[in-house]
């Protein structure tokens, strides 16, 4: 079922209220009038959604879900320097949220120092720079690590960050095993949607990789991957495509990592995922459901995992950025409401509800209040924490829920024909046919057959002026010097030493964490310690 025919069908979404002709999701499912007990002939509830808390965990991985507490608040931020993030931080930890989520500028994200050439314009621009261990201390400064969790955003750099951060958080006190958060890690969906990777696939798995065993060793309450669908939906990709190419490369991580000598339940229960929250409220809540059923069924029947939280689909959410429009940007405010109950309906841990002018540029102080607020009234407002898995039964959700599982499992079997994530990546496979679903949607909305208040109708003839978020072009020189600084007053020939070891154990099979943790002590930047591991790696070059 996958593929152009299915993708096709979204472009056949009705606008009018008052006809009879089809309505269907974004994933091109057909949504019936009336669902009735006939839709779901041969559903066995025991084996399909078993209890909250049970195997195959469709109805939640926890029996209470969000009585005893609701999922974490975890906002994102990031913009400038170390200290200006900080701040960011400390406000939005005094308004309630109960969860870091760091945000990092593409520089630092793609292994860059702030005063390389190639970082010029971009430093502190769509996240914070970081740039050695010193950006870190300030970036934690006062931060209460023992009663939060951190989550980092960040990809090929992603073992240099968590380094830095357990060093960082070492000096302040806390013990390695108390600390506890997520780096992204996930390397593959750069390579299908998203272009922040430096080393071509295969070494860039084995980071990886030796990020798990590493963390099993020494960071044990460390989630060592946020497994991705969200990057991917902001691509163009359907619910069912944002699953399945999930999945997909989840597969290839843990294929990976058995390959590398790891027992599956020894790193499965610290893999997490993160996944986009779009506007079809039923589909997507949908979309987790089958989500959380068909890891289950992966982890239990391909790879034998006998520990239950091996198990387990957890996932951090985020409400759609590419669904947000800078026209009318107030409605913004209603979308990410919806999209935020659809996650905590489909059964999330944790949530970022993105603020209503990230259209416009960063969000704003009362911006990002008001995106926490809309968590906080979800949470204690609503009832939706009262009852497990509220929507459970429906005809239209357990139907929904079924035929998106069903059309995502085509997708992995073509995926797995073609030898598995890596290999179809290397082929476009992915590529390609989220290329195809974004075309598609882009002309339903172009031809109003898909509606967007405020874009494509029920337009306004005027606009009132906003507020954005200033950037301060000093910024950018402010952060150059200091790395420049820290460079001065390093110990040079212990940096360059450390930076051979890291050379030699990359040319080998040794784990590289060690000696990268050896170099960044030592005080070798993040652009330094990146370009080891270039010059033994190379760097990946896309075929088209």
């Amino acid at each position: 079922m996958c593929g152009a025919a299915t993708i096709s069908r979204v472009v056949e979404t009705s606008k009018g209220h008052g006809s009879d002709s089809g309505r269907f999701t974004d994933s091109g499912i057909e949504v019936k009038a009336v669902y009735r007990p006939s839709d779901l002939e041969g559903f066995d509830p025991d084996s399909s959604l078993g209890e909250p808390g049970q195997y195959p965990f469709t109805r939640g991985i926890y029996p209470d879900m969000y009585r005893k507490r609701p999922w974490t608040m975890r906002q994102y931020a990031g913009f400038g320097t170390a200290r200006l993030t900080n701040e960011r931080f400390k406000f939005l930890l005094d308004a309630g949220q109960t969860g870091l989520s760091c945000a990092f500028d593409l520089p630092t994200q793609m292994g860059f120092d702030s005063d390389h050439p190639r970082a010029e314009g971009e430093v502190g621009k769509v996240g914070v720079a970081i740039d050695s261990i010193e950006d870190m201390r300030i970036l934690l400064d006062g931060l209460p690590l023992d009663r939060v969790t951190t989550s980092m955003t960040i990809n090929a750099t992603a073992a240099i960050l968590l380094l830095l951060y357990e060093l960082v958080a070492v000096e302040n006190g806390y013990a390695p095993e108390s600390l506890g958060g997520t780096i992204q890690n996930d390397i593959l969906k750069e390579y299908i949607a998203r272009g922040t990777y430096i080393y071509p696939p295969r070494p860039s798995m084995r980071l990886v990789t030796d990020t798990f065993a590493y963390c099993a060793e020494h960071l044990p309450s460390w989630n060592t991957i946020s497994i991705s669908g969200y990057h991917i939906r902001e691509a163009g990709a359907t619910a069912v495509q944002e699953i399945a190419f999930t999945l997909a490369n989840a597969i290839a991580y843990v294929e990976a990592a058995i390959a590398g000598g790891l027992s599956v339940d020894d790193f499965a229960p610290r893999l997490s995922f993160f996944w986009n929250a779009h506007n079809h409220l039923f589909e997507e809540i949908a979309k987790f459901r089958a989500a959380r059923r068909m890891w289950a069924k992966i982890m239990t029947e391909r790879f034998k995992a006998s520990n239950d939280r091996s198990k387990l689909l957890r996932f951090h959410t985020q409400t759609a950025g590419s669904t947000l429009t800078a026209d009318q940007p107030e409605n913004n405010v209603v979308r990410v409401t919806l999209q935020a109950l659809a996650a905590v309906l489909g059964g999330t841990q944790s949530l970022h509800t993105n603020s209503f002018d990230e259209a416009l540029g960063l969000p704003t102080e009362k911006a990002a209040k008001l995106a926490l607020r809309t968590q906080q009234i979800i949470a204690y407002e609503s009832g939706v924490c009262d009852t497990a898995d509220p929507l459970a039964g429906s005809y239209f959700i357990e139907s929904l829920t079924n035929e998106i599982e069903e059309m995502a499992w085509d997708y992995l079997e073509k995926i797995d024909s073609m030898g598995g994530a890596v290999a179809a990546i290397e082929a476009s496979y992915p590529q390609d046919e989220i290329e195809r679903a974004a075309y598609e949607y882009a002309k339903a909305t172009e031809t109003k057959k898909k509606i967007v208040v405020g874009v494509n109708e029920f337009v306004d003839d005027e606009q009132a002026p906003q507020e954005v978020f200033p950037i301060d072009p000093v910024v950018e020189q402010e952060q150059i010097e200091r790395v420049r600084q820290f460079r001065r007053r390093r110990d040079q020939g212990k940096v360059e030493q450390a930076l051979i070891e890291v050379r030699e154990v990359a040319s080998g099979t040794d784990n590289l964490l060690p000696p990268m943790k050896k170099a960044l002590q030592a005080g070798a930047t993040i652009g330094e310690v990146s370009d080891a591991l270039r010059e033994v790696f190379g760097t990946y070059q896309p075929t088209r």
